[in-house]
């Protein structure tokens, strides 16, 4: 049977993993996040599985090809944490999720919207202390304005769906724009001068690496909403506290931060030093944070441990990878292409 190292792990993860499995695999679970200080975790497995703020460079590949493993399998679609070049190099196989429940995030995003353009965060914690008053709690109807939408992949494009049900005109940029009702694409310097809301739905790379930054927030819409529940990198923190102290920003909803990795997914109550920019935000009225759980649903988690697992088989029964993601895929470098050149059989690198 091969043996999986299951690195961040959760209770709801053990949970549908565990009913999805079924006796395949031999899933050894970790609580410890995935760094080079966990490598001899791994040792004596056939595959590592990993999550979004599992540190995957030069180093922990370097360890995991050192002791056999072929294959990284993410259970999540995000990859920014891997370093793709060196498990090119390394002949390491990468494969993701790149779907779970892209439902589970775009509702998230319209939950935070609607949280804090109805104060429910404050009203709610009032009416526990039974203080019923209505000041300081008015809203904005959200029929009629403007929703900004960064990135149509299939969860912007869901968002815009539901944004479109509240009668919202709704503004999107995307370096490659796909036809889709009730959306209108425009520059990024249209969108952010005309959104009365924006929300985030690109990936983090190096070109989207702090999109929103002073110079971004200088040019929005005074007192836009923003919604993140795609890449904490994409918001450059600091200008963003500076933005709501300024009123540039009237609110922010954040399911991602920058540096969430030593902070998300775990209780840090009883930590005296506290990163010092993500307290501030935490502690602003017009903001809400939420620890990365946009995709905690029953039917993402299902999602999730079904694909992955099936990722798992193709690659251990020599099929094709549908979800495999290398180096060349990504149009990195030199000798780059959208569509990698390499891909034999289904698959970027060649069987084992």
């Amino acid at each position: 049977m091969k043996k999986i190292a299951f690195f961040d792990a959760k209770p709801y993860d053990r949970d549908a993993f565990d009913r999805l499995n079924a006796g395949r695999y031999d899933i050894r679970y970790f609580e410890t996040r995935l760094t080079a200080s966990a490598l001899p975790l791994a040792a004596g497995c056939d595959a590592v599985c990993a999550f979004v703020n599992d540190e995957v460079d030069r180093k922990v590949i370097e360890g995991l090809t050192a002791a056999g493993i072929k294959v990284l399998a993410l259970r999540c679609a995000g990859y920014n944490n891997v370093d793709f070049k060196v498990a090119y190099d390394m002949k390491l196989t990468v494969v993701r999720v790149p779907a779970y429940s892209p439902y589970a995030i775009a509702e998230h995003a319209a939950a935070l919207l609607l949280a804090l353009n109805r104060h429910i965060h404050k009203a709610s914690a009032r009416t526990r202390d039974f203080n019923f008053s209505l000041a300081g709690l008015t809203g904005f109807d959200l029929h009629g304005k403007t929703a900004g939408i960064v990135g149509m992949g299939k969860i912007g494009t869901i968002f815009s769906h539901i944004c479109n049900g509240f009668g919202m005109r709704v503004l999107a940029f995307d370096a490659h724009p796909h036809e889709e009702a009730g959306v209108e694409y425009v520059g990024m310097e249209r969108l952010l001068t005309e959104s009365d809301v924006i929300s985030l739905h690109c990936p983090l790379m190096p070109a989207t690496h702090h999109l929103f930054n002073q110079e971004t927030f200088c040019k929005v819409k005074p007192g836009v909403v923003l919604i993140n529940t795609s890449r904490g990198g994409l918001i450059d923190s600091e200008a963003l506290l500076a933005a709501l102290r300024d009123g540039l920003v009237g609110a922010a909803g954040l399911d991602v931060y920058e540096e969430e990795s030593e902070w998300f997914y775990e209780d840090r109550s009883d930590v005296t030093r506290q990163n010092k920019t993500l307290s501030l935000l935490v502690s602003m009225p017009n903001v809400i944070v939420t620890s990365h759980q946009a995709f905690l649903t029953r039917e993402a988690l299902t999602n999730i441990a079904s694909t992955t697992l099936g990722n798992l088989d193709a690659f251990f029964s020599g099929e094709p990878l549908e979800n495999e993601i290398c180096y060349r895929c990504l149009g990195t470098g030199k000798a780059a292409s959208s569509a990698c050149a390499k891909r034999v059989g289904g698959r970027c690198l060649p069987a084992k």
